[in-house]
């Protein structure tokens, strides 16, 4: 039996509703609200499985209002309605999510209410993969694993959703911040929808992999929050902030996770918000590499010195100071070929990238390398 509750401003429309609903056998309205706050306040001592929500209402609208209903009982379906036809895209045409545009048809509301009653049959049939970890890979491509399986996305969007969730992992986002990072060219009222019909498909998808109430709502802000789950990008920052230097017994973990850092965040996405962040990371995984670096110095090994100043350039090619120190090592280890090579390279990418000459300090030191016999 399908237990509803109606939530409309207009008594008239949410009593109409109501005569309509009872036609049918399989559903019973436990409750009719004309003030959406009631319905908050209720959250916890009403129990029903759908609920009829108008989208324009004074206080808290119906988009807000679903948001705290399913923070607080998730398996609940929403069944938006609206008198502006305009706001009806085919984005809520969703497993557990209808939308209905007033006047109500006899005919549309009895597909509404099969498609309810097919969710209501297949969730607790729904297998849950909990049995598999996710594994997230941010560097360079972005790659989320469930077991041998890639996640398949409904849209783009929702890819992109969750990747800026996950990236302020357990942190909240305010709703109106996503829809500018993330709809920056559309109208408010419209970004607004498409950012709920994102949301309520990401939740799905996590839903089933088993990860259910992941995204909480609160404050008017989103949060995300996996557990059981490997995710490169807090493999990093947890090795950053809790080792300053380089001991014996964490070298070995400090090159595991360099080999992590394939390129830089989410590049080969192009999201424009990640580019600040990636940065951030960036220079991170170079702090990383210079710890390396003062621990191989240390122990005289020549050759992990070496690599990790290569790689130092890599990540950061337009520095002369990292080029400087490349260029010493090289003539302290007496290799001047490499010498020559590094520094021309050099060179002719700061020429034909930057239009710009080396440093006079960086040119003197080359002369060093061009006397070493």
């Amino acid at each position: 039996m399908i237990r509803a509750i109606l939530v409309d401003d207009e008594p008239l429309a949410a009593q109409l509703l109501e005569r309509k609903l009872s036609a049918f056998e399989n559903i019973t309205v436990v409750k009719i609200y004309s003030n959406p706050m009631h319905v908050v306040e209720d959250l916890q001592h009403v129990s029903y499985n759908v609920a009829f929500l108008d989208i324009e209402m004074p206080g808290i609208n119906g988009l807000d209002l679903a948001e705290l209903i399913l923070n607080a009982t998730s398996n609940v379906h929403i069944v938006f309605i609206t008198a502006y036809r305009e706001y009806a895209v085919q984005a809520f045409e969703l497993n557990s999510i209808d939308y209905l545009v007033k006047p109500l048809t006899d005919d549309r509301l009895e597909k509404t209410i099969e498609r309810v009653q097919q969710q209501l049959i297949s969730v607790p049939q729904m297998q849950k993969k909990k049995d598999y970890v996710l594994r997230i890979q941010c560097f360079s491509d972005f790659n989320v694993m469930f077991g041998q399986e890639p996640v398949k996305w409904t849209t783009a969007k929702v890819k992109e959703l969750f990747a800026l969730l996950l990236t302020h992992h357990q942190t909240y986002i305010n709703r109106d911040l996503l829809i500018e990072t993330l709809w920056p060219d559309t109208e408010y009222a419209k970004a607004k929808i498409q950012l709920h019909t994102s949301l309520s498909r990401l939740r799905k998808t996590l839903e089933t992999l088993g990860y259910d109430d992941a995204i909480t709502f609160a404050n008017s802000s989103y949060c995300l929050e996996l557990t059981d789950f490997r995710f490169d990008l807090i493999s990093i920052k947890q090795l950053y902030e809790e080792y300053p230097t380089v001991q014996d017994d964490t070298i070995e973990q400090f090159q595991q996770i360099i080999e992590l850092y394939q390129g830089d965040y989410l590049e080969s996405e192009g999201y424009k918000w990640s580019h600040t962040y990636a940065t951030k990371i960036r220079l991170q995984v170079i702090e990383l590499l210079e710890r390396m670096i003062l621990y191989y110095e240390q122990l005289h090994d020549y050759t992990n010195t070496q690599v990790c100043l290569e790689q130092l350039l890599q990540l950061d090619p337009y520095s002369e100071q990292i080029l400087q120190k490349l260029l010493r090592h090289y003539i302290k280890i007496d290799r001047r070929t490499e010498a020559i090579r590094a520094y021309q390279q050099f060179k002719d990418q700061l020429d034909i990238e930057l239009g710009i000459s080396p440093s006079q300090s960086t040119i003197e030191l080359y002369s060093q390398v061009l006397c070493v016999e």
